[in-house]
């Protein structure tokens, strides 16, 4: 067996000028000190496409782009390889045959005995590299114009720690920050007081960090204070050794799609709500027709009974009368809630009407509650019954009463309101005058404000109440094309809401003949002589306002300073006399006129009240010739 051929006889410099032109994946060649190629191995003849005869003694600049050419790149390249002993670069070269690859280029500076004999240069072909980062570049580059671009998501990113490290136009457009603002901060700033020091954003992070991912909805904070309900998910972000490097958020303002929501499932609830009370209303409407029949079965057989001669105990018959009487008003009370009660509907004032009304309303109450009317004038007029409509205020404030034990305040207002389509019940869309009867109660549990209007329902002791009123209100209500909502906070109070829809959108106007009508303003503690008192004056041409104390009356004056008689007992109660309430009314409103009514001889009021000059006095009791000659004299 031969043994191989020595290579003895190769020096090293043989050795390594062989090797370095066998290399084909770099070109490596020598440059003299002014740039001419002076060797070329088999890397540089497949990079290039030159032969070695072809490129010995060309300059190398030729490898160059023209506009690097002409900006003296390949001189600047031996110059700093000469004065920093390397130079290295990347950049597009051409090919013999015109086309161009990216390259991969080191110069080294090469000398003998400290003399520059030349350049060693070594370049490589790098284009595929090249074009994955250029790809990536662009792709990144894209990635950021699109997530910079997303305004309807504020999309950035957190370190591990939580501090903000970029910023999208989403997260300016929703939450108000600019980038300058925000960077470097804790993205806890955009939590509520109440969530940070919860310690909310801190949990967010560590549930992101152990599960993965965090979502959840809440309300944000934007730069000027507002609030905002947000969307938001975490995702922990991991380097390619597992670490966390931080994470990535989105969030999304949902305050619209939230509202949108609410306000369906408040309609929901609203169209269950009045399903359950058509229903017991059609129920409760067929058993009171029924038992309406049976009671006109029995009430005419007693009619029949009392006709005959010795029909029995008469007594006995009074009181089977009674009881059909009291059997039919309590039909009446849910035909009332089942809306199939008759109503004489006409056009009214409302104000008007709770006016006329406020006598018999403070009177439901007692001496611990105070009484407040608020009216917003100029109300357009609705079609209502009246008298069920009064009656309907009376059981509003005998409820608050009956909640108040204690005292408390009890207020009634007006006010148009324009509602849109279901904002209120199942309302449509319109104009409407808002009824409200406010108290400062016990208030109520929610489960018992979802049953209040039930027939039947009540929560007063056993005796103490048929748990009828509130129905009847819904029922009125309801038939009068309007509706009655309820909003209560246990010991705070409750607040009963009608809406009744307007007639036309203007107010009731007064014909000529009402405006020419003296108005008298009659105060009296006792509710009956009260009553007696306003139909007196009615009967002979006046517009008549109540009051059951000197302090319900200044109220009514405040509102109707156009009033023209006041017409007042001496013995009030609550403090002031009605002596005192004519001295201030004539110091407040020196056009208005005062007859003082009194059981009381006048020389015994004189005697205890010096001054009664201008005042007219008439004695109790009176009757309409002694009304009506006191008129005479004021006029």
């Amino acid at each position: 067996m031969k043994n191989p051929p020595s290579n003895d006889n190769f020096n090293d410099e043989e050795r390594f000028r062989t090797l370095v032109s066998a290399i084909s994946d770099y070109a490596i060649y020598m440059l003299d000190p002014s740039g001419h190629v002076v060797s070329w191995n088999a890397g540089a003849q497949r990079f290039k496409g030159y032969e070695a005869h072809e490129i010995i003694g060309q300059h190398f600049s030729r490898f160059y782009m023209p506009e690097d050419r002409a900006s003296g790149l390949p001189e600047k390249a031996l110059r700093t390889a000469l004065q920093e002993g390397r130079y290295e670069s990347e950049g597009w070269r051409r090919r013999k045959d015109g086309t161009s690859f990216w390259a991969s280029v080191v110069i080294h500076p090469v000398f003998r005995n400290d003399e520059l004999i030349g350049f060693a240069k070594v370049t490589r072909d790098i284009t595929e590299r090249a074009i994955t980062a250029e790809a990536l570049r662009r792709s990144e580059q894209q990635f950021s114009l699109l997530v910079q671009g997303v305004t309807d998501y504020a999309i950035y990113m957190l370190d591990a720690s939580g501090i903000i490290t970029n910023w999208n136009s989403g997260a300016q457009h929703i939450k108000g920050y600019t980038a300058e603002e925000v960077i470097g901060t804790h993205f806890s700033r955009f939590y509520t007081p109440e969530e940070q020091e919860a310690g909310t954003p801190e949990r967010a992070l560590e549930i992101a960090r152990q599960e993965g991912r965090y979502e959840q909805e809440g309300w944000r904070v934007r730069k000027d204070g507002s609030h905002f309900c947000a969307h938001v998910v975490i995702d922990a972000i991991h380097g390619e050794d597992g670490a966390l490097v931080g994470f990535a958020k989105v969030t999304r303002d949902v305050t619209e799609q939230r509202a949108a929501s609410d306000a369906l499932q408040k309609a929901n609830a609203a169209l269950f709500q009045s399903q359950k009370m058509e229903a017991l209303g059609k129920l409760t409407g067929g058993i009171a027709h029924d038992f309406n029949n049976l009671l006109g079965v029995i009430s005419s057989g007693i009619d029949m009974l009392q006709l005959q001669p010795r029909s029995g105990d008469s007594r006995t018959l009074d009181s089977m009368r009674r009881a059909v009487e009291r059997g039919a008003e309590l039909t009446q009370h849910l035909l009332a809630f089942a809306r199939q009660q008759p109503l004489q509907s006409k056009k009214c004032d409302l104000n008007e009407l709770i006016a006329g009304f406020e006598s018999v309303l403070r009177r439901a109450g007692n001496s611990s509650i105070r009484f407040e009317i608020k009216l917003q004038e100029n109300l357009p007029p609705s079609l209502i019954d009246a008298t069920r409509f009064q009656t309907t205020l009376l059981n509003l404030v005998i409820n608050a009463r009956d909640a108040m034990p204690k005292g408390g305040n009890i207020t009634i207002a007006t006010s148009g309101v324009l509602l849109k389509e279901q904002e209120i019940g199942t309302l449509p869309a319109g104009h409407y005058t808002k009824i409200m009867v406010n108290d400062t109660g016990c208030g109520m549990t929610s489960d018992v404000m979802a049953r209040v209007f039930e027939p039947f329902f009540t929560t007063k002791e056993i005796g103490k109440g048929t748990g009828l009123g509130l129905s009847q209100v819904y029922g009125f209500i309801t038939q009068s094309g309007g509706e009655i909502v309820v909003a209560s906070t246990l010991d705070q109070g409750t607040q009963f809401a009608m809406y009744l829809p307007i007639v036309d959108g203007k107010a009731i106007a007064h014909d000529e003949h009402e405006e020419q009508l003296e108005k008298v303003l009659i105060v009296e503690d006792d509710a009956d002589l009260l009553e007696v008192a306003a139909e007196l004056f009615r009967a002979i041409g006046y517009v008549v306002h109540t009051a059951g104390s000197a302090k319900d009356a200044l109220e009514v004056l405040e509102r109707n300073s156009d009033i023209d008689i006041l017409f007042s007992d001496v013995m009030m109660p609550n403090g002031m006399s009605g002596i005192e309430l004519a001295r201030l009314v004539r110091k407040r409103y020196p056009h208005m006129k005062t007859i003082l009514a009194s059981g009381y001889a006048l020389p015994a009021l004189k005697s205890e009240h010096a001054d009664l000059d201008g005042f007219l006095f008439i004695n109790k009791p009176y009757q309409l010739s002694d009304v009506a000659k006191k008129l005479r004299q004021a006029a």
